[in-house]
């Protein structure tokens, strides 16, 4: 079963957030939303769309026939088995995929198709039942439960409009049918609730079900083979339950593993704060302006479309670009005079110095390191300190040259009162071409508003 969105409580966010930033919001929203009461729209929406599947699901059983009459026990073992399945629950991509198509497929053949949508309903019921005792999640939490029962509805009708009986492989068309109209009344139950909660666009709801209903289409035939096995002895079904177990240890796994990338990744971030504060209480200049500079440095970056994990490696180094600094004399950084040759040439090994003891923390941090090291490059070469010319310098280094050169010349320094913002301007559009790239001093001008005529 694909799960479309993030205010469902039981969604989260891929086991990379560590590595991609742009769920790592996501991902820690999801863990605090597991852990606390809904908020007053996601609770009423949540209410009222499964007052209206209960509804649907109360009505079906009359007005949909079917030629199947289990015994207690196969229904019982159902339910039991597809809530074992629904406590398998996997990040994957932007969405969570619950391994419930292996349950879902023989549900539609071996109960009568009007009742399909409450056992699985009741099936989703227990499993959040057991993980609200076991997790100590609030009682509410159980409001979400009908409305993650919507995609049941589409394959019955879909089966129940072509008076589908046991299941063929020769049907496999009316399957797939079945299947699409699955996905389709999910999205339709979820996506417009999401961007009535959360804002959500419903290109981006779609987004975040692409990964889980691909694991669907895959888990699929694998449910017709066992429903193909299971008209002949229903208690086949259970056959499923090694796997299914196998699935909640490695599902359990996982999100632990994600738990921990997320510490990680908070860890990296709080170090980089960290170090940051150490510049600026060696020197206030410096630590307040590589804060200003991070500022300029993350809008640009959205002005450009970076990726978020470059987003974020730019963010860190402008966070840290001057980290180096500590290791040069404090006379030299705050020498109200020009400096001499000699002075330039230690106050040019900042950049090398940053990168090492970005180094020795390793990790994410070693990777900013890098970039660290070729913030003070000029995209005709004549920078340092490798020399590097144009697209060689990594973007994030010429995102940060630029924005930390309009941030030196719009502050007041030891030596020199604080520029004009259009004089700034100006002044990097003379220099676009020899000390920065054209087209990041054309972003960071849109940035500040002063781009009218553009570049």
């Amino acid at each position: 079963m694909a799960t479309a969105a993030p205010s469902v409580a039981t969604e989260s966010a891929p086991s990379a957030a560590v590595v991609d930033p742009e769920l790592d919001e996501f991902v820690g929203a999801a863990r605090d939303r597991e852990a606390h009461q809904l908020r007053a729209r996601n609770r009423w929406s949540a209410a009222l769309i499964g007052v209206a599947f209960l509804s649907l699901a109360s009505v079906l059983p009359f007005v949909v026939s079917s030629p199947a009459r289990p015994g207690a026990l196969t229904v019982v073992a159902l339910v039991l088995t597809y809530a074992a399945a629904s406590s398998a629950r996997f990040e994957v991509g932007h969405g969570l995929f619950l391994p419930t198509q292996l349950v879902l497929v023989p549900m539609l053949f071996l109960l009568p198709l009007g009742f399909v949508p409450l056992a699985i309903c009741a099936g989703l019921m227990l499993a959040a039942g057991v993980d609200h005792f076991r997790r100590r999640l609030p009682l509410e939490q159980l409001l979400l439960v009908p409305l993650n029962s919507w995609h049941s509805v589409g394959p019955v009708a879909v089966l129940a409009a072509a008076g589908a009986a046991g299941p063929s492989l020769e049907h496999w068309p009316l399957y797939s049918g079945a299947l699409a109209a699955q996905f389709g009344i999910e999205y339709l139950a979820q996506a417009p609730r999401q961007k009535f909660v959360n804002g959500l666009s419903l290109l981006l709801a779609a987004k975040f079900m692409v990964s889980s209903v691909l694991v669907d289409v895959a888990l699929a035939p694998i449910g017709l083979l066992v429903a193909l096995a299971a008209v002949e002895h229903p208690t086949t079904v259970t056959f499923v339950l090694p796997l299914i177990g196998l699935l909640v240890v490695f599902a359990r796994e996982r999100r632990a593993r994600i738990d921990h990338a997320l510490e990680l990744s908070h860890a990296y971030r709080g170090t980089a704060l960290l170090l940051g504060d150490v510049v600026e209480a060696d020197d206030a200049y410096t630590g307040s302006h590589s804060r200003d500079v991070v500022s300029l440095v993350l809008a640009v970056s959205d002005r450009l479309g970076l990726p978020s994990r470059e987003r974020r490696d730019t963010e860190f180094a402008a966070l840290l670009h001057d980290i180096g600094k500590i290791k040069i004399p404090a006379e030299i950084i705050n020498k109200p005079a020009k400096l001499d040759a000699e002075e330039w040439a230690l106050m040019q090994t900042h950049t090398v110095e940053g990168e090492k003891l970005l180094a020795q923390v390793g990790g994410l941090l070693g990777n900013v390191g890098r970039i660290v090291r070729s913030c003070h490059e000029d995209w005709d070469g004549t920078g340092y300190p490798d020399g590097l010319r144009g697209e060689d310098i990594p973007l994030a280094a010429r995102i940060v040259r630029c924005c930390d050169a309009f941030s030196a010349m719009t502050t007041d320094r030891p030596y020199r009162d604080a520029r004009p913002v259009a004089e700034a301007v100006t002044e990097l559009r003379r220099c676009a071409g020899t000390d920065f790239d054209p087209v990041v001093v054309a972003a960071l001008a849109e940035v500040v508003g002063s781009d009218p005529l553009g570049v």
